[in-house]
């Protein structure tokens, strides 16, 4: 069957995450699942759309509470920043008060007990370090809508360098995690090989037209939330939405048929209600 990738307008996030939620079906897929970590994507204390927006993610953490009261739900996140750390971000970005405000705690994965793992399978990460916790949880990635001055776009794949250690992966002075720079689209498509998400729910609200820390939004706004269990074809969406052809991104290129389909994929759009869709076939580079 072609994975899908829903989407659906989002002028207010409560309504738009509820819809979209519903339409992928989420709380089935977590209906026995005991921990569910939110990953935002907050690699700096710029604010949104460079980040994600803390308003966002807390309407997921009130729609996940609803559907799920008995779940333990976390929010986890290592930032790239070599200035300060992970909480230092929380702080300014008002999660450390949303997280209060909800009753949920708040993970530095920059510090976390880390584990080894080993595919001969990945050519550039053939050895790799991530947190433990990463085994035991339902990981649900909230990154946002940008290019990427190295990758090309950063969205569901991309936005997983957020998990692995700076203790391991920083080198000189630079970003934390800059030891995958050199090599990125294969270290990101090795990395995903480990551990990729099981649902993304991509900030397409605003978008980054140019660079992940600067330059243009998209103008106008592109103004969607999407969701998909598969990363690869939910970024595959997110490149075109940013006017680029997936076979021109490495990572998902090399991702492609091995941790999802970038080729072929239903685009279902989610209007007012769970009843209420249509659907669009995606192949190739355009939407019909």
């Amino acid at each position: 069957m072609h994975a899908k990738v829903y989407i659906t307008p989002c002028p207010r996030w409560q309504n738009a995450v509820e819809r979209i939620l519903g339409a992928a079906d989420l709380p089935a897929l977590v209906s026995r699942v005991e921990h569910i970590l939110i990953k935002p994507n907050l690699v700096s204390t710029q604010p949104p759309p460079v980040t994600t927006p803390v308003a966002l993610v807390e309407a997921l953490v009130i729609a996940l509470k609803q559907q799920l009261p008995g779940c333990r739900i976390s929010i986890g996140e290592g930032t790239g920043a070599t200035s300060h750390d992970t909480a230092h971000c929380f702080e300014v970005l008002g999660y450390t008060q949303m997280a209060a405000r909800q009753g949920v705690e708040l993970i530095d994965l920059n510090t976390l007990p880390l584990v080894r793992k080993v595919n001969p399978d990945c050519r550039r990460l053939p050895e790799l370090y991530l947190p433990a916790l990463l085994e035991e949880v339902f990981l649900l990635s909230v990154p946002v809508l940008k290019a990427h001055s190295l990758a090309g776009v950063t969205l569901s794949l991309k936005s997983m360098m957020g998990c692995i250690p700076p203790a391991h992966y920083r080198r000189g002075g630079g970003w934390g995690k800059s030891a995958l720079h050199e090599g990125i689209d294969q270290a990101i498509a090795d990395l995903n090989r480990y551990r990729t998400p099981d649902f993304t729910l991509l900030d397409c609200s605003v978008g980054m037209a140019e660079s992940h820390l600067w330059g243009k939004h998209c103008d106008p706004p592109v103004g969607l939330l999407t969701a998909s269990i598969d990363p690869v074809a939910i970024d595959s969406h997110g490149a075109q939405l940013l006017g680029r052809d997936w076979r021109t991104i490495g990572h998902i290129h090399l991702t492609n048929g091995i941790l999802g389909n970038a080729e072929s994929f239903e685009v279902v759009r989610v209007e007012r209600c769970r009843s209420l869709l249509t659907a669009t076939s995606f192949s190739g580079s355009s939407i019909d």
